[in-house]
């Protein structure tokens, strides 16, 4: 509501709140501040897991950041932006979620004291734009490059990534799976590394333990052959990879056929049968022995393919077949007619298993596979979920090194070191942007002071001795000793994580951090129910006394 010549003059509706100012802000911050502490006991491998119940009743149990955050309901839209900068970590480089929101959420608790001190948003947002900048540059001058035929130093990086998991026992036999992965779906594009995480396949299966993981050169298709008749081990495949059915099309109208005579019901079923006699000729003749059908198989025509001795499979998922063909070297063929033999993938074995209660079957020993599949075995389900979340992000921190091969020091030691340079670089910006600036230091010395407390260490302590330890020249690897008081060399230990986690961390921390400092007005439609509607305890309900994340 505003006011002309003392007369209300109504411009929004009538049961639309409003926060302005210093309100809305504490109310966003304080919001997206929530959604970080949720997340710091997670932190590290003395971090804990977190119990999620779904309304249906499923059970979650992790310490994975973009996990937890993916399944908790949130209503407020600050606390949905720290979400957001969650999964953006996850799908630019696939670690480092925990540490990001952490991250964020301390910026804004730092920029919480500095508007106390009636310093406007604006100075704090380019003194915290200025600051990662510079963090940013040390971060480039002070990784380390990594050879990716160096297997050690990849074990340690993958490592670094599992242990901090509940299936870290097993870290030493999972890493070396990944590495192997990863190296196989590599490729050259344009004169750059890829090495898309997608071309790896996770297949679970409860039963044996997490030892019994194995990387398949080839693929494990979640289906069985459509004949019992059929071969269920085939040595030196040939596979025909089809997106046509092998049916008989079915017309567009009805038609309605009179036949007089027994002869022609026999005529008529028999045209039928050579139609499809013929299709599958057409697949054998090429000299194929293994058919993945992403359509319908006839019954008449598994007859046939069981005949001729062709281990047959349909309704294969697309995103399947297109590992198929990048793992066989065939082609996906849409017309009958088109195929030929040099469509034809190979590989050294096809074989339907038992596993459990369900049959699948193994495409395994191809030549050079450009995908490959990751077969994971667990005695509980929980297990199998938490080692599928963990195997991805050690894909993607492998695949980070890949394609970026460089790597940090990990245990909070980079982040000291980061903090420490920003520091020294404050006085060089000067006036009040100069405290937003030694803010932004302040705020990287979250991620040791957060491990230093999951693992029950004495913070204050843990901090003297890091700061002690990086004033030195050769103290830029210290890092928190989780397992025993003190500091350790981080680069000694084995603990490692890539440059680019580390720089995607302070990117999204900024973004967001900016973005929720931004907003000086909140405006809520308390509309029931639909987008827009009851924010449950938003910037438009009361915050301070109850607020519904």
């Amino acid at each position: 509501m505003a006011y002309m010549g003392g007369q209300p003059v109504i411009v929004l509706k009538e049961d639309t709140e409003r926060r302005r100012d210093r309100d809305a802000r504490r109310s966003n911050m304080m919001a997206a501040q929530v959604i970080s502490e949720v997340l710091k006991t997670t932190l590290g491998p003395r971090g804990m897991d977190k119990m999620l119940i779904d309304s249906l009743g499923d059970i979650t149990i992790t310490s994975d950041g973009a996990t937890v955050l993916d399944e908790i309901d949130v209503q407020h839209p600050a606390a949905k932006m720290m979400i957001e900068v969650a999964k953006t970590q996850d799908d630019e480089v696939g670690d480092g979620t925990t540490t990001a929101v952490i991250f964020a959420g301390e910026l804004l608790s730092k920029a919480e004291e500095l508007l106390e001190e009636n310093i406007h948003p604006s100075l704090i947002i380019s003194g915290y734009q200025k600051a990662a900048e510079k963090a940013l540059e040390v971060l480039a001058e002070a990784s380390i490059d990594v050879d990716m035929e160096d297997m050690e130093t990849l074990m340690k990086l993958s490592n670094t990534s599992i242990r901090s998991k509940t299936v870290s026992s097993e870290r030493d036999h999972l890493s070396k799976i990944v590495i192997d992965a990863i190296k196989q779906i590599i490729e050259e594009r344009d004169g750059k590394i890829i090495a898309d995480v997608d071309n790896v396949q996770i297949v679970k299966k409860e039963g044996q333990g997490l030892e019994q993981t194995q990387l398949i050169l080839g693929l494990v298709i979640d289906k069985e052959a459509v004949h019992a008749g059929m071969p269920k081990k085939i040595k030196e495949a040939k596979i025909a990879l089809l997106d046509a059915a092998l049916e008989v099309k079915k017309t567009e109208i009805d038609a309605e056929i009179r036949i007089t005579n027994p002869d022609s019901i026999k005529k008529f079923l028999d045209s039928e049968s050579d139609m499809l006699k013929k299709k599958v000729d057409q697949v054998v003749e090429t000299g194929a022995n293994v058919v993945f059908c992403q359509k319908g198989i006839d019954d008449v025509a598994q007859h046939f393919l069981a005949k001729a001795g062709v281990l047959a499979v349909r309704r294969v998922k697309k995103s399947d077949m297109e590992k198929l063909a990048k793992a066989t070297g065939g082609k996906t063929v849409n017309n009958l007619v088109d195929l030929t033999k040099e469509d034809l993938g190979s590989c050294g074995l096809v074989e339907e298993r038992k596993i459990g209660d369900d049959r699948m079957v193994f495409v395994e020993e191809c030549s050079d596979p450009r995908s490959v599949a990751i077969f994971v075995r667990a005695g509980l389900e929980r297990m199998l979920d938490e080692a599928e979340r963990s195997l991805n992000d050690a894909l993607y921190v492998i695949s980070d090194i890949a394609e970026t091969p460089k790597m940090v020091a990990g245990g909070g030691s980079i982040e000291l070191e980061l903090a420490k340079a920003v520091r020294d670089y404050a006085p060089q910006v000067g006036g009040r942007e100069q405290l937003a600036v030694e803010a932004f230091a302040d705020a990287l010395e979250i991620v040791p002071r957060t491990l230093a407390i999951n693992a029950g260490l004495d913070i204050l302590d843990t901090m003297v001795d890091m700061k002690a330890a990086h004033a030195k020249s050769d103290g830029a690897y210290m890092g928190v000793n989780v397992y025993d008081e003190g500091v350790v060399d981080m680069l000694q230990e084995g603990v490692v994580e890539p440059m680019v986690v580390k720089q995607q961390v302070i990117k999204s921390g900024v973004e967001v951090a900016s973005m929720i400092l931004r907003i000086d007005d909140v405006i809520a439609a308390k509309s029931g129910g639909g987008p827009g509607g009851d924010m449950g305890g938003g910037p438009g309900g009361d915050m301070d006394e109850d607020m519904d994340l």
